[in-house]
């Protein structure tokens, strides 16, 4: 089982996003556990203060460093990875999700207002991870999508044990087009190769069409896996010499 533990201001906010579809079914399976904390709780002043304004100026507040620290080693164990959601963190990909779905005990620190106090960062998170280059109102959005994202690839999450490893992105390129029944819908057919039975021949159209969809979409994911492709081929051939 993976146990999580999430700090934000806002507890609430998540009442709703683990009470649905697969989280919900992995948390009453008993594959995830999620807690949540209220880093107000942590704090010594009389009316819950939790945040102040920065030296050196600037808009805005800055989460403070007692109540938040606090929260943390409320939870934080000997096999605990602290996170810190931030607009300044690594950018999330599959391959980060896989390598955190590994680990026992996740701490997610979720920012608001302005972002919380370096010396927070510095002593006691483990890394920064952003879901993207842009800034959100607070940090329980971000922690919602790295859950979520994470969970695929706890094993039993899923209903097919290979599904997170072949959608888009577990191989740096999109995943082919997908159809349903039926095969023909408002004169729109299924091409003919998915209905064939041919599978290598499938795999091989699925392929295509994504490369097609990657190349055109995110030029640059195309270009890493055409330099992942030379790469493999390159100690292909270093091998047989």
């Amino acid at each position: 089982m993976m146990h999580i533990d999430i700090l934000s201001l806002f507890p609430s906010y998540f009442e709703g996003p683990f009470q649905v579809s697969m989280l919900k079914r992995a948390i009453e399976k008993g594959l995830l556990h999620i807690n949540q904390v209220d880093i107000r709780e942590f704090s010594t002043d009389k009316h819950k203060k939790v945040d102040d304004r920065p030296f050196g100026g600037g808009p805005g507040m800055v989460m403070m460093p007692q109540p938040t620290i606090d929260a943390i080693h409320s939870v934080k164990r000997e096999n605990s990875h602290v996170i810190y959601l931030s607009p300044q963190g690594e950018r999330l990909t599959s391959g980060k999700c896989q390598q955190l779905a590994k680990k026992e005990h996740l701490v997610l620190l979720s920012g608001h207002y302005e972002g919380v106090d370096q010396r927070v960062i510095d002593s006691e998170i483990d890394e920064e991870i952003s879901i993207g280059d842009y800034v959100l109102t607070n940090g329980c959005v971000a922690t919602v999508v790295l859950i979520d994202a994470i969970s695929r690839f706890i094993d039993g999450t899923l209903g097919h044990p290979e599904g997170a490893y072949q959608d888009s992105f577990a191989d740096i390129i999109f995943e082919g087009p997908q159809y349903t029944r039926p095969e023909i819908f408002n004169g729109l057919k299924v091409p003919s190769v998915l209905l064939n039975g041919n599978h290598k021949q499938i795999d091989q159209w699925k392929l295509k069409m994504g490369l097609q969809k990657t190349r055109k979409v995110r030029p640059d994911l195309y270009d890493k896996y055409k330099l992942k492709q030379m790469l493999h081929t390159r100690q292909v051939k270093e091998t047989i010499k």
